[in-house]
């Protein structure tokens, strides 16, 4: 009897145990398994200024004695551009350059000469609109843009001299300053340090006034973002 009552007690209890259910555990008591993944560091903002200077060098499409606006087949110069970029791909800007155009004394034809200016300042300000593609998790952006604008300082002319030793009269193409219009599209990219300065490099196209006044110009420098 005593075995029996044993018996049904055990069972009584298991079955007890079993209609509980199993154990619930409140949120604090959780352990998470997991880890968020650690987000890339972002270099480019999505709405960001930015101000670039940068030295550049700039060559003729033509041989310079066919040129009939930089007069010269190379210069140096340098120059800034600033810019804002809304949504990170799209920047709206102004630009400004200016090249030392030199051409060592000598004119494109090597007859007599009126100016005897050998060096001029050829200058440029342009609007421009900058399509750039930050790829994610890296500091590497590349970027296309075209602008357009006015350029100034430059030009050849040509007009009817008189040489002074013989008294002869002719036609020369002589220096001259005049003010055009300019076109511009480019291309290249920049590789940000931090993520207030990048370094940019590129190269643009620059369309002026017909198909003999074309130059291409390299650039590099550097840009600051805020």
């Amino acid at each position: 009897m005593r075995k029996l009552m044993s018996c049904l007690c055990a069972a009584l209890a298991l079955t007890g145990t079993a209609l509980a259910g199993p154990e619930h555990y409140s949120g604090k008591e959780m352990k998470q398994t997991t880890a968020a993944a650690p987000s890339c560091p972002q270099w480019y903002a999505d709405n960001e200024w930015n101000v670039s200077l940068w030295g550049t060098y700039a060559f003729t499409g033509n041989n310079y004695r066919e040129d009939r606006y930089l007069d010269v087949d190379h210069a140096w110069g340098g120059g800034v551009d600033a810019k804002y970029f809304f949504a990170r791909y799209f920047g709206l800007g102004v630009e400004g350059y200016v090249l030392d155009a030199n051409n060592n004394g000598g004119d494109r034809f090597n007859t007599f000469r009126t100016d005897g200016d050998s060096r001029r300042a050829i200058g440029s300000v342009l609007g421009t609109f900058t399509l750039r593609y930050p790829i994610p998790c890296t500091r590497f952006a590349p970027y296309v843009w075209t602008g357009g604008g006015g350029i100034f300082g430059g030009g050849v002319s040509s007009e009817t001299v008189i040489d002074p030793t013989t008294g002869d009269a002719f036609r020369q193409d002589v220096r001259a300053s005049n003010s055009k219009l300019v076109g511009q599209f480019g291309g290249g990219f920049e590789v940000r340090i931090t993520p207030h300065i990048g370094i940019v490099n590129d190269f643009s196209w620059n369309v002026v006034d017909g198909t003999h006044n074309n130059f291409g110009m390299a650039r590099s420098g550097v840009n600051f973002a805020f």
